[in-house]
């Protein structure tokens, strides 16, 4: 069972790759949002996978809950500093 967990938790690490591109080369700041949030989301699913390979999910769903809340705050506070910068411009 700990073998299936691995392949996804490498699978995971994987598909971080695809938002890590986009947060590095994307053409807008909004696509680096989108993938920065999208880094957020997957980092949130293989802490719990972690805690399911541990058996101390409890306590990893309390990390993620905490982790998920300061990606939600990051982000949102990203996308209102960007878009007021860009009225400023304007």
């Amino acid at each position: 069972m700990d073998t299936f967990f691995l392949v996804i938790a490498f699978i995971l690490c994987l598909a971080l790759l695809i938002p890590f591109y986009r947060v590095y080369k994307g053409p807008t700041v909004f696509d680096r949002l989108l993938g920065a949030a999208a880094v957020g989301t997957k980092t949130i699913t293989l802490i719990l996978l972690f805690g399911i390979m541990y058996e101390y999910l409890d306590m990893f769903i309390d990390i993620s809950l905490g982790y998920a809340i300061l990606n939600f705050i990051g982000v949102i506070a990203m996308a209102k500093y960007f878009r007021s910068k860009e009225r400023a411009s304007k």
